[in-house]
């Protein structure tokens, strides 16, 4: 199954994509499917870079050997091309994580947190997690009662549950988090910004991997910390780098889950009726809204080794790649109606990615959106978006899909 050719003319040769462009991006996907499925891109930060579209692409790319991810060597091919002060050493440290890593770094590395986020380990907080959520539902409760039923359901649940969440699980105190949501913010943008926000993103980070080094505790990052005491498991250096990553991949991603799934549900009553009525559904809604509009819009970067083929075009060695994760996830030729929700739809989706660096926080993302989506429908018998959806903004960037804010009323 093709996809219709767009009727506003042909996709050019190298294509510009601005922050307009990327607040919504569904509808330039799906033309670049079926016109230029592999096309030569720049992005806001001024990186050129090639961009991969379908889904048999996407998927293939993600577990092709060829396109490595080795931070050091996509920071020194990104310096060519973009303003190599976006890059200062501290930032480049924060890049040496196993998301950024090639085996066997990346196999060393993973092996060494993956015990903690298996299925069965991430299933034990749910008790936690739940109370978390209805914590957070209370105090909602309260502020639309002091409102008029106005809320931002994105400051109000869908930040605050997964930094609350990950911060306990690593033993971090939360009397930063708002700081914490401002470097986090700015580090996954084009933020021009965002390098001044290192240094003090990087104190921060160094003095929680020292108290814990003084005051041990039964969290992970005190077994990171430990850990980083054997050069042949853990550097100091390694430790910083996973404290970063773990602290921002756990919550980034489920924040934009929670927020694009509250919207789609609202954007289709149906939908929120049906999973209302039959909370069961709720991991099958999750996949779903993880494949109509996930929490990503393309994969970290990677490079290819040697020239690579996609849908007939090749691209040479040493190119930067950009793998659409939100353009595969609409693909017809993988998802009939690929453009309907529909949280009975039983299909897998590429949210998380494929291959060797599938996200290893999957399944806490997953079971917080499914407590998530339940207790927010289970407190709220009404609930409607505040604004137009025309109306509401996307943050900027490559990397995120997500919402600046989430204005919807509480009705009775």
């Amino acid at each position: 199954m093709t996809e219709a050719a767009s009727t506003e003319g042909i996709v050019e040769d190298h294509l510009i994509l601005d922050n307009v462009r990327l607040a919504n991006p569904h509808e330039l996907y799906r033309v670049l499917r079926a016109q230029r499925p592999v096309v030569r891109v720049t992005v806001p930060s001024g990186i050129r870079a090639w961009l991969v579209t379908r889904h048999q692409d996407v998927r293939a790319a993600l577990a092709d050997p060829r396109l490595a991810k080795d931070s050091a060597s996509i920071i020194r091919r990104l310096e060519h091309h973009t303003d190599p002060s976006r890059y200062p050493a501290v930032a480049k440290s924060y890049a040496e994580h196993m998301l950024n890593s090639d085996p066997p770094d990346h196999t060393r590395l993973r092996r060494l947190v993956g015990r903690a986020f298996t299925p069965r380990g991430i299933a034990q907080y749910r008790p936690r997690i739940e109370q978390i959520a209805g914590e957070l539902l209370d105090a909602v409760a309260a502020e639309a009662a002091s409102t008029g039923g106005m809320v931002d359901l994105l400051d109000s649940f869908a930040f605050p549950l997964p930094i609350t969440v990950i911060t306990e699980l690593l033993g971090v105190p939360l009397d930063r988090r708002d700081e914490f949501r401002e470097w986090s913010n700015a580090s996954l943008s084009s933020d021009p910004a965002a390098p001044r926000r290192y240094a003090a993103m990087a104190a921060y980070l160094q003095d929680l991997i020292d108290d814990k080094r003084r005051h041990p505790g039964p969290d992970m990052l005190s077994t990171f910390v430990a850990a980083s005491e054997d050069a042949d498991r853990l550097s100091d250096r390694e430790a910083v780098a996973m404290v970063f990553l773990l602290l921002i991949a756990g919550h980034e991603t489920t924040v934009n889950l929670i927020g694009n799934g509250v919207l789609a549900l609202l954007r289709h009553p149906e939908q929120m009726a049906a999973l209302r009525a039959d909370p069961s559904l709720a991991p099958q809604a999750v996949e779903e809204f993880l494949r109509y509009d996930g929490p990503i819009n393309m994969a970290t970067l990677r490079y290819t080794t040697e020239p690579v083929v996609f849908s007939g075009t090749t691209i040479p060695a040493g190119e930067v790649i950009f793998v659409a994760l939100a353009s595969a996830n609409r693909d017809v030729a993988q998802y009939p109606d690929a453009d309907r929700l529909d949280i009975r739809r039983e299909a897998g989706n590429l949210a998380f990615g494929h291959g060797l660096h599938y996200c290893l926080g999957a399944p806490l993302a997953r079971l917080e959106g499914e407590i998530a989506f339940n207790s927010l429908l289970a407190r709220f018998p009404h609930l409607e978006l505040a604004r137009a959806p025309a109306e509401l903004s996307w943050r900027s960037g490559t990397l995120i899909r997500g919402l600046t804010e989430l204005p919807i009323r509480i009705g009775r």
